[in-house]
């Protein structure tokens, strides 16, 4: 057979071409091309499929069978610049077996090409309609080969390749833009941040601190020793919306102080003029400040997600849905890196969770829950790896750029880490060395005459300069000349004196008052006015995230699942229902047939009413010294009030409180053969609970009351013991001076109450003497005790439950927590 011309080829490749775009033009009809929104690939299988392919598939097999004729003895090329066929796809031979006729493979080959190649034409017609209402795809078309017959079926191949890709990312994308669409169509829309601009001006604080004499014979070893001591002097500074400002110093140079002063946590004891957007510090800023302290204070039993939604849900505005708020603590997980252990539990000293790096991005992560404008974060790279650090400070720098004031304290930064931030305030032993640029902070020390011989990290020579380390820095001559001196001792020797570090601080302290003071604090008084409406926003009234009984609710779930695994925990439960198993042992089958019998029965029951108060006590006493951080760190940025806390907190107590009793007493009970009848066993119960209950309130008065849990055992067990003693088993007859113990032991009213439930007057007394009525117990534990009635007791009892938590509640308002 004759090799068909190049001519030939290309005019068949071209009919084909033609063919294709009239059967493209018939069906995008202008109706179908309205509907070009919906997925591509579903228009192309729907529609071409069933239109084109019954319309055209009988003049797609004729020319097949043309053109199978012109290629039937076309080889592939071999040479070095052939064409090659794409990856993935084997390219047969037009050579087959001799048992099927070459027309006939050849015939087969061509139709397949030829229908997929006009479904890619469908499609690049579809999508350059689609291109035209405003969606972008874009694909390249089939190439006619530039010579030989050989390029067709690899140009068709090509061709189809490239429409399939194409497909495929369009298809993609249109999945990509419509989940894009729904999630944001979820996420709450969001305010951008108020600017504040904050300026502090001669910043000084001072303490009053407590000594001991420094002689016995100056002063009585009784008598203490009050003076001041200076912290900060005189720093001033100022940072703009958009920028992120560091400070440095040594340990022990006033930057934690500094902070918190700017934070709004300490407000005593200090002068000076500290500013927001030219309005001073009020409790309306608390829910624009953010603030994340340098210990990580965190539920160790919640998970991540729990605690960013138990956060959102408290702080974030009450005019959005419990959905959106779940939705903004979902988007900080993912803007923090934390879906890998979102599901984790936090972790503390004796619960393994979450790494350090995680931890703190949570805590992180809590305060930008809320977009503040203020963030103010003391040492949030502490602890961590320079990959971590840098992490969280390129974080923190976005936040910055995103129109938020962000202010931190950084200890030894690495060099990338100190490019991040645009202003630095360097401090040495509660002064300022320096404060501008960061970038500007070497320039400014060389120009006093401090340089690094070495090259090294611009933190490391700062911090050096701060401590007063002069080790491979140059020095200025005029404080080089002052080593060279020479001093007297007190004998009116001379000596060469050696330069100290607190000579070169001087000499820099007094370099920045010289300098840099004058011109910093000219600006910060000339400094550009704040407009009235951003005055007016700072100032505005405050207001809470959340109603009173959402904040109730919430607080309330959170309680029971951050404190069930301490009330349920193996140990403990362990240590109850062994306790009741010896005590079901020991009285085993108990009875009051006889004297003696009568006595052992009523020594557990007295046993019981002690038992069940000193638990509870020495539980709920570490129940606010413990959580006394977490308190002060929520309570400093008004996510709650106190009185949804504390009812929050005791309310979330008794279900956990009352599920070991139940046990305890099921053994006991039965075990120790008790009062068989189903009210005495209710009753017994009852009275136990309301013990628990009010020896529970005592406890939380004690820790409230002292905040320390040194003090508050010591009192505890002084207390339990007195109750214990005047409980009515140890002792009957009681002084008056010192009977009204007696009457606020709630073990002395359990006691009775137990009493008389468990026994009836004739069981206790035999009556049948004609000198009168005697007990048959072989002590006077009954003596004085009547047996009837009860309700006296429970009204006091339940007197001293409310009492106890109201003195527990008043004791937290009084005190004013330190945050």
């Amino acid at each position: 057979m004759e090799e068909t011309p190049k001519g030939k080829s290309s005019s068949i490749v071209r009919t084909i071409s033609d063919q294709m775009e009239e059967v493209a033009k018939e069906v995008l009809t202008p109706a179908k091309r309205t509907a070009i929104g919906r997925s591509t690939s579903e228009l192309l299988v729907d529609q071409a499929t069933k239109e084109v392919l019954v319309t055209r598939k009988s003049s797609l097999a004729s020319l097949g069978r043309t053109i199978s004729d012109n290629i039937d003895n076309t080889t592939v090329p071999t040479t070095p610049g052939a064409r090659k066929p794409p990856l993935g796809r084997k390219m047969q031979s037009p050579r087959v077996s001799g048992h099927i006729p070459k027309w006939k493979s050849g015939q087969l080959r061509i139709e397949d090409e030829l229908t997929n190649a006009f479904f890619e034409e469908v499609a690049l017609s579809r999508a350059s309609s689609a291109t035209s209402h405003g969606l972008s795809f874009s694909i390249a078309g089939p190439v006619v080969a530039p010579a030989g017959d050989s390029g067709l079926i690899n140009d068709l191949q090509e061709a189809r390749l490239h429409a399939s890709v194409a497909l495929k990312k369009k298809e993609t994308e249109s999945k990509d833009v419509e989940m894009t669409v729904n999630l944001d169509s979820e996420l709450p829309q969001r305010d951008p941040p108020l600017p504040i601009c904050l300026k502090f001006l001669e910043v000084q604080y001072k303490v009053i601190l407590q000594g001991k004499p420094t002689s016995i014979l100056t002063s009585s070893w009784t008598e203490p020793i009050f003076f001041e001591k200076d912290i900060l002097y005189g720093v001033s500074g100022s940072i703009a919306p958009g920028e992120m400002l560091a400070m440095m110093g040594p340990s022990g140079s006033g930057k934690t102080t500094l902070i918190n002063l700017l934070g709004g946590r300490i407000q005593q004891n200090v002068s000076g003029s500290i500013t927001y957007n030219d309005q001073p510090y009020s409790k309306a800023l608390k829910r624009r400040i953010g603030f994340v302290t340098q210990d990580d204070v965190l539920f160790p039993h919640l998970t991540v997600r729990e605690t960013l939604t138990y956060t959102a849900l408290l702080r974030l505005p009450r005019t959005l849905t419990k959905h959106q708020r779940e939705q903004r603590a979902q988007e900080v997980v993912r803007e923090l890196g934390l879906e890998r252990c979102q599901d984790t539990i936090i972790g503390g000293n004796f619960v393994r969770g979450i790494s350090g790096g995680e931890r703190k991005r949570v805590c992180i992560g809590c305060e930008i829950l809320i977009d503040p404008s203020l963030l103010f974060l003391d040492e949030p790279t502490s602890g961590l790896d320079s990959t971590t650090a840098l992490r969280i400070v390129q974080m923190l720098h976005d936040i910055a750029r995103a129109g938020r004031t962000v202010v931190s304290t950084i200890h030894q930064p690495s060099s990338r880490l100190f490019h991040k931030f645009d202003k630095l305030i360097l401090l040495g032993e509660g002064h300022s060395i320096y404060f501008g640029k960061a970038s500007d902070a070497m320039e400014y020390f060389s120009s006093v005459g401090f340089s690094p011989f070495l090259a090294m990290n611009p933190a490391d020579f700062l911090l050096d300069l701060a401590n007063g380390n002069i080790h491979d820095i140059s020095v200025p001559a005029e404080l080089e000349n002052t080593s060279h001196a020479e001093a007297e001792d007190n004998h009116g020797d001379k000596f060469p004196r050696s330069l100290s570090s607190h000579d070169v601080l001087e000499y820099l302290i007094e370099a920045y008052e010289t300098n840099v003071a004058p011109m910093e604090k000219a600006k910060l008084i000339t400094l550009n006015e704040v407009t009235d409406d951003l005055k007016s926003s700072v100032s505005a009234k405050r207001e809470w995230g959340a109603t009173w009984w959402d904040q109730f609710s919430i607080l309330f779930v959170r309680g029971l699942k951050e404190r069930r695994h301490e009330y349920l925990s193996f140990l403990r439960i362990a240590q109850v229902f062994l306790t009741a198993l010896i005590l079901g042992l020991l009285w085993w089958q108990s009875n009051i047939d006889t004297p003696k019998g009568l006595q052992d029965q009523i020594g557990l029951i007295f046993f019981i009413a002690v038992f069940w108060g000193f638990f509870p006590v020495f539980t709920a006493i570490f129940t606010f010294p413990q959580e006394r951080a977490m308190l002060s760190k929520e309570r400093a940025v008004d996510m709650y009030r106190l009185s949804a806390y504390f009812m929050a907190r005791i309310l979330s107590d008794l279900p956990l409180d009352l599920f070991l009793p139940i046990g305890f007493l099921l053994i006991v009970y039965f075990m120790a053969h008790l009062r068989m009848t189903v009210t005495a066993f209710l009753l017994t119960m009852l009275t136990t609970f309301l013990s628990i209950v009010a020896s529970q309130g005592l406890g939380l008065a004690i820790g409230a009351a002292f905040m320390d849990l040194k003090k508050a055992t010591t009192l505890a067990s002084v207390t339990m013991m007195a109750f214990m003693l005047a409980g009515g088993f140890f002792v009957q007859r009681v002084h008056p001076f010192i009977k009204w113990i007696r009457y606020l032991s709630f073990n002395y009213y359990t006691y009775k109450i137990l009493l008389k439930i468990q026994y009836d007057a004739d069981q206790l007394y035999d009556c049948s003497s004609p000198s009168g009525c005697k007990s048959i117990a072989t002590s006077s534990s009954l003596r004085g005790i009547p047996l009837d009635g009860g309700i006296k007791e429970a009204t006091v009892m339940l007197i001293m439950v409310f009492g106890y938590r109201l003195l527990a509640y008043f004791s937290l308002l009084r005190m004013k927590l330190r945050v």
